[in-house]
């Protein structure tokens, strides 16, 4: 899917070239636009000169670019893994990928193709450093920086814990997710990075400690902010994988809202905002309704609350046109991730006679493949919704909605999701003293089906609330805080401004923006 990089300082030619990027950043800059970069040095291609050197032979230079271990060997005197730890994407595989040539194995987190670097190697660094100056002095302005946490392991790799019951390989996150050289390794990027004007984000899915959090993204931090996780796994079960799921409701979520923003404002932090990117499904069919009736304004009232907490926006590719999950009758074969495809099979052959549980995977897949967000972006109704020429066959089958979801439909139209971000961007940076850098309050904590909070500054005072139910409710969790004017909503405001008192009658999925009359001192 693109994250087995074999050349770090070229552009796979089905997207272009080196001229074409170079092109890119020059009429970017033209319209005061910045391009960021993904840097995925957590692993390489099988196919990237380092590996295929690393590979031919024990005693070659760069062998100690990756992870190599002999086996160890079982009562049957056969050869196992050097551990127990399983893939990523496949909890049923070894993390481990035998090479037949030099008899060894070599740690490949996610997929065979993807061979961990070793990073304990000054030279891996050394080459890293390259290749972030690389791309900073062709004019690139930083990096989200893919799977970071990883690149320091515990360097015995013991076994993992049993927390899959009945499996053979198990998770050993504790051992390669922020090991005990990462604040060091990614310090050294940051004397790199210190040399320009730069952004960087890392993404980090096993960063959950607070003090750990603040040691990154604090005033002295190597990275400016993470993403965090913990708002993408509200429906998991927990201990369990991504194929579960559990209720939740609205006190859940804005337990961790409050949590996140807090914690960035108490301890000089900063957010990475967002719900929706390349390895989740889409938020209005996850977190809201995706039906017809519902889906526009589910969208803006996702929308709504996005755009009104504190820290660094950002919005995925169709997030804002309100884009949905692949349609539930298509069949398993259209769906291209390795790790969908790995999980189904699993399924198969594990719930072969119960259908029940099959039917639940099949529920899993609908509700969270990575493969809802990688369909083609919709431009427009025309053929392949503008994604490609007809006589192209586009990598994904286009979703089914696109004739009437696309960009196209909602640019020039002043009541699509589109132009209600807009509105809700424009109003944020109107506000910016209360939106970035205000205060933050959660209101009526433990109301099961809104989510509200108080955003503030020395002279402003904003209120949003977002009803994350398809129902109509009587509201009054405001408090001692009075609205002097409902000024963003996805429904129609006179509703709410020609109505006196505090108790708020709430459509189905409304979101609200009001201006408060008591300011924060």
């Amino acid at each position: 899917m693109g994250y087995d990089v074999s050349d770090y300082k070229d552009i796979d030619p089905k997207y272009g070239t080196l001229a074409d990027v170079d092109e890119l950043i020059a009429k970017l800059k033209e319209r005061n636009m910045k391009l960021m970069m993904d840097l995925v040095v957590n692993h390489t291609s099988n196919q990237h000169s380092w590996f295929l050197e690393s590979r031919s032979s024990t005693n070659n230079p760069k062998r100690d670019w990756y992870i190599w271990k002999k086996g160890r060997v079982n009562k049957d005197g056969k050869i196992d893994p050097p551990n127990n730890w399983c893939r990523t994407l496949d909890t049923t595989q070894s993390a481990w990928e035998w090479d037949e040539k030099t008899q060894e194995y070599y740690l490949s987190l996610f997929s065979p193709e993807q061979p961990d670097l070793h990073w304990e190697n000054t030279d891996v660094r050394a080459a890293v450093h390259d290749i972030v100056r690389f791309w900073l002095d062709r004019g690139v302005c930083g990096f989200r920086m893919d799977v970071i946490d990883h690149i320091s392991k515990v360097q015995t790799f013991p076994d993992a814990k049993n927390s899959i019951p009945g499996q053979l390989f198990q998770p050993g996150n504790e051992f390669f997710a922020n090991g005990p050289r990462l604040d060091e390794f990614l310090h050294e990027i940051r004397n790199v990075l210190n040399e320009y004007d730069t952004i960087t984000v890392g993404e980090m899915p096993f960063v959950n400690d607070e003090d750990e959090i603040i040691r990154t993204v604090g005033i002295q931090g190597p990275l400016n902010m993470i993403f965090l996780f913990e708002l993408l796994n509200i429906d998991n079960q927990p201990g369990r994988s991504k194929w579960s799921y559990q209720e939740w409701d609205a006190p859940d979520m804005a337990r961790i809202h409050e949590r996140t923003q807090r914690l960035m404002i108490d301890r000089d932090g900063w957010n990475a905002i967002f719900c929706e990117n390349h390895d989740t499904p889409r938020v209005v069919s996850r977190f809201a309704d995706d039906s017809e009736q519902w889906r526009e304004y589910a969208a803006k009232m996702l929308c709504t609350k996005h755009t009104t907490l504190g820290g660094t926006e950002y919005i995925y590719q169709g997030q804002e046109l309100g884009m949905r999950n692949i349609p539930p009758d298509w069949p398993i074969s259209e769906y291209k991730d390795i790790e969908t495809q790995s999980y189904w099979k699993a399924a198969s052959k594990q719930y072969a006679n119960n259908w029940r549980k099959l039917e639940y995977a099949r529920k899993m897949i609908q509700l969270k493949a990575r493969d809802h967000t990688r369909t083609p972006m919709q431009w427009d109704s025309s053929p392949n919704a503008g994604f490609c020429k007809e006589e192209v066959k586009p990598w994904m089958k286009v979703n089914d909605d696109y004739p009437s979801v696309n960009v196209l439909a909602q640019l020039d139209n002043p009541c699509s999701v589109f132009s209600y971000w807009k509105r809700c961007l424009e109003f944020r940076k109107e506000h910016k003293e209360v939106y970035v850098y205000g205060g933050f309050e959660i209101l009526d904590k433990q109301n099961r089906d809104v989510v509200a909070f108080r955003r503030f500054s020395k002279d402003e005072s904003y209120v949003t609330v977002t009803n994350f139910t398809g129902k109509y409710l009587e509201w009054s969790g405001l408090g001692e805080h009075k609205v002097e004017e409902w000024v963003i909503g996805n429904h129609p405001l006179d509703a709410h401004n020609n109505k006196q008192g505090r108790t708020l009658s709430l459509r189905p999925w409304e979101g609200l923006i009001g201006r408060c009359s008591v300011a924060h001192p």
